[in-house]
């Protein structure tokens, strides 16, 4: 009985080894390798890419500390417009996470400070940032909406 067991378990040893060769074990890897690379790669490319926030019509709408806001972006220029207000602010990306803007005709000490903002999380049609003024501990949270 235990010869019998031996003689099977050399059978499946040899039938194991032969099947799974030093070539097969690389080819399988590089199989499953390139499955999961497909599979992960499939993510929607424009839901990362802070890219498209760069040109367009934006919202920031009415709520935790910030008034409905509408906002047109070309080139280096911004305009804002809240309530009856419109300014015109100059815009500058450090990179695809990171711009600061600045009040173009400052009406006052406050808007002559630049405001950096941070760009912290990416969503299809809208991102969250952080904004912070000038050199000071102020910072504040929101979300600007791709309207266009």
């Amino acid at each position: 009985m235990k010869k019998e067991k031996r003689e099977k378990r050399k059978e499946v040893f040899h039938f194991l080894n032969n099947k799974f060769t030093k070539n097969n074990l690389c080819s399988w890897f590089f199989i499953l390798s390139s499955c999961f690379f497909v599979l992960v790669s499939c993510k929607s490319a424009s839901e990362g890419n802070p890219d498209r926030f760069k040109y367009g019509v934006f919202e920031i709408p009415a709520g935790e500390g910030f008034v409905k806001e509408t906002i047109i972006r070309k080139d280096s220029i911004q305009i804002s417009k809240h309530g009856d207000e419109i300014d015109t602010l100059s815009i500058k990306w450090k990179n695809n996470f990171f711009y600061t803007l600045r009040y173009i005709n400052p009406k006052n000490d406050l808007e002559k400070d630049p405001m950096y903002i941070q760009i912290n999380r990416v969503k299809k049609d809208s991102y969250d940032f952080t904004v912070k003024i000038g050199f000071s501990n102020f910072s504040k949270k929101g979300t600007i909406y791709k309207v266009e």
